[in-house]
């Protein structure tokens, strides 16, 4: 607005200097102007009584202006980071939803990747508690049931008295079993072993004989002869063996195994002798505790169980929907269609909040004033109409209407100066974003 101001005052000091001018080369005079001024006053004075209404006064209202996009943005990231790829340059037309900027994303995929894995896990924990026990799940519980009870059977059985006196009679079993070891063969035995021998030797000297009438035939070995002495023989040196091992006592190999029998019934014994009635009621409770566990397997998951699980299913939703909101952050989009006008990063940067890209909407342009003072803007409204003269276009001329008046008057060097948007009739396409501008507003 100063601007304009100067230009005026300008052209009325010229026009001042001009008459001067003129004056002092004599082409006016005092006397001439006289007349006129008086003619002009007898002239005002009789038209006087013809003025039937008074004549509202014009002045005009000019002020400076700019042309400005109807819609335009200062993009800046809404994650902080280094930056990965810029994906426009300055004047390239983008679409809605379009990714303008990328920063590096590594630690966000990680992040979903995370969370994808939590969620899946709760899911399945959920859908394992909705679905029951497992039929494998009841078997095991009934098998340590099974076995359990199989020991409780055990314990009790060998509490009773009877149980006790048959294990003393297997101790006293086993003793007298080494005992008659230790005492080796009886006379009747030995008697009994050597006339074995005995007749086991006639009974050789039978066979031999015989033999020795056919071993000169060329058949002797498919003779029942041969048969015969071989069996002789081999009865004979059973005979001697049975009579070496009563005449030679017990091994070393028998006394051990009888020893053997004897700890072990002993063990048998002692176990017996051993238990108590807590083994008991251990035992019991043992077997109490696993009915209890099969049939809470059987029953399957409570309803608080569920709903907690469902919760964590919730829980792991909410952080998995907050990392991707975490990735889609590290994308700069277009929030509208429009134009790139400027873009101020550079690949490998970091950014933290400042504005990296400037967009706007060049198809559609407007006509913006801040200059309109307090004393001028109460006689501007919305709708009226005004003159647009451009600095750049000095032939252009288009008319404008008042679209928009912003409400809160700023303060500029101690004026208080309100905002006024216009918008142009038509647009001319040489027209461009910040082209200064003249807006002239006729005010009554």
């Amino acid at each position: 607005m100063r601007r304009v101001l100067s230009t005026i005052l300008l052209l009325i000091i010229g026009a001042a200097i001009a008459l001067g001018g003129a004056y002092v080369a004599g082409l006016i005079s005092p006397e001439s102007l006289q007349p006129a001024t008086a003619n002009l006053g007898s002239q005002a004075t009789e038209a006087t009584p013809q003025i039937n209404e008074p004549v509202a006064a014009v002045s005009s209202i000019i002020v400076d202006a700019r042309v400005v996009p109807v819609q335009q943005a200062d993009l800046s990231m809404s994650a902080s980071g280094i930056v990965d790829a810029v994906l426009v340059q300055e004047g390239d037309a983008v679409e809605p939803d379009q990714v303008l900027i990328r920063l590096d994303a590594s630690r966000q995929r990680v992040a979903v990747a995370q969370a994808q894995a939590e969620l899946s896990r709760t899911q399945a924990q959920l859908e394992q508690l909705k679905a029951g026990p497992r039929p494998e799940q009841v078997a095991s519980a009934q098998a340590a049931l099974d076995a359990a009870l199989a020991r409780l059977e055990r314990i009790t059985a060998g509490a009773e008295a009877g149980n006790i006196d048959a294990a003393r009679a297997q101790v006293s079993g086993a003793q007298a079993g080494l005992a008659k070891l230790l005492e080796g063969a009886s006379e009747q035995q030995l008697i009994a072993a050597r006339a074995d021998q005995f007749n086991a030797e006639a009974e050789v000297r039978r066979a031999q004989h015989a033999y020795n009438d056919v071993k000169w035939r060329n058949d002797v070995g498919a003779l029942p002869q041969a048969a015969d002495l071989e069996r002789a023989t081999n009865n004979l040196e059973a005979a001697k063996a049975r009579l070496a091992d009563l005449e030679s006592g017990p091994t070393q190999a028998d006394l051990s195994s009888a020893n053997a029998q004897i700890r072990q019934a002993q063990a048998n014994l002692d176990a017996l002798q051993a238990t108590l009635p807590t083994d008991v009621a251990a035992a019991l409770a043992d077997v109490q505790n696993l009915e209890a566990q099969l049939e809470l397997t059987k029953a399957g998951a409570r309803a608080e169980e569920i709903k907690a699980a469902e919760a964590g299913v919730a829980s792991a939703t909410a952080a998995l929907q907050n990392a991707l909101v975490s990735l889609a952050d590290t994308e700069l989009r277009a929030p509208f269609a429009g134009t790139v006008a400027l873009v101020n990063v550079n690949p490998g940067e970091q950014v933290s909040g400042a504005p990296v890209v400037q967009l706007a909407n060049l198809e559609h342009l407007q006509i913006e004033t801040e200059d309109l003072t307090e004393l001028q803007i109460v006689d501007v409204n919305i709708g009226d109409k005004a003159t647009l003269e451009f600095d750049a276009i000095p032939d252009l001329q288009i008319e404008g209407t008042v679209l928009r008046i912003r409400p809160l008057g700023q303060d500029n060097r101690g004026d208080i100066v309100y905002t006024v948007v216009l918008e142009p009739d038509n647009l001319d396409p040489r027209l461009r974003w910040n082209m200064t501008a003249v807006a002239t507003f006729t005010a009554e």
